[in-house]
């Protein structure tokens, strides 16, 4: 951060600060981005199966398939092992997984080109006050 440009004080009068953040480190984002999204993957993956357990406790796979043997098309019906929920946790884990990459790299990204930016630009100015 740089040196603040003001500082306003009188007797009981709150004091303002202007700043500016010049620099943002890249691995400090990087450690945090990278734990938040680890969260965020196992909160999806629990979700999912909580998400699938409720539609399974409704009997809706049950009925989409007694549906389809009443129209006679059993043929469909192999359809459904696409929504089993050893296959649907599979495919929430291995989205998960890309998420986690993906959200680490872009936020580490982002704060690199923010660097970038901030060096052509001088950053973003906050004005903090003491109440």
């Amino acid at each position: 951060m740089s040196e603040p440009s003001k500082v306003l004080a009188r007797d009981g009068a709150p004091r303002r600060v202007e700043l500016s953040i010049a620099r943002i480190d890249a691995w400090t984002v990087m450690k945090v981005s990278f734990l938040l999204s680890v969260g965020l993957g196992i909160a999806m993956v629990i979700s999912t199966m909580v998400l699938w357990m409720m539609v399974d406790g409704m009997h809706v796979f049950a009925d989409i398939e007694s549906f389809l043997k009443s129209i006679g098309a059993e043929r469909f019906s192999a359809l459904l092992e696409y929504v089993r929920l050893p296959r649907v946790m599979s495919y929430a884990t291995i989205i998960a997984v890309v998420n986690v990459v993906l959200l680490t790299a872009m936020s580490t990204l982002g704060a690199l080109l923010y660097n970038v930016i901030a060096s052509l630009v001088g950053g973003i100015r906050v004005s903090l006050m003491d109440e």
